[in-house]
């Protein structure tokens, strides 16, 4: 197992790290609205923390010298689910291949952000 870890992506605010690979595939943790330098949220609403967390995946699977295009599942949690139309909107700017996907709400995410997603990419 190789940790995968980059300064373009916020840092764990836990004992996790950003990815791992293992075999020939990618796990991401999950990735939530922080800015990389600062480890503040960025944005108010789901629109703004949605870029911000798409922004950070893509530095963790650049790292890993992957794209958006190796995810084959995706978790995604949200704390309201109606906001799901707005994120489905963006997820799919990124996610164009498609990848298998869970959806959730959930009552309460780290920081009380907006929303949270996870990658599992081919390597």
């Amino acid at each position: 197992m190789n940790k995968i870890s980059t300064n373009k992506a916020p840092a764990a605010i836990g004992p996790y790290s950003q990815a791992v690979k293992t075999g020939n595939l990618l796990f991401t943790s999950g990735q939530i609205a922080l800015d990389p330098a600062t480890g503040e949220i960025v944005g108010a609403t789901i629109t703004e923390q949605t870029e911000q967390v798409m922004k950070n995946l893509g530095a963790i699977l650049e790292e890993a010298g992957v794209t958006y295009e190796n995810a084959v599942k995706t978790v995604c949690f949200l704390a309201d689910m109606n906001d799901f139309a707005t994120f489905n909107e963006i997820y799919g700017k990124y996610f164009t291949g498609k990848p298998a996907r869970s959806c959730v709400a959930v009552k309460t995410l780290p920081k009380n952000v907006l929303c949270e997603v996870e990658v599992i990419a081919e390597i």
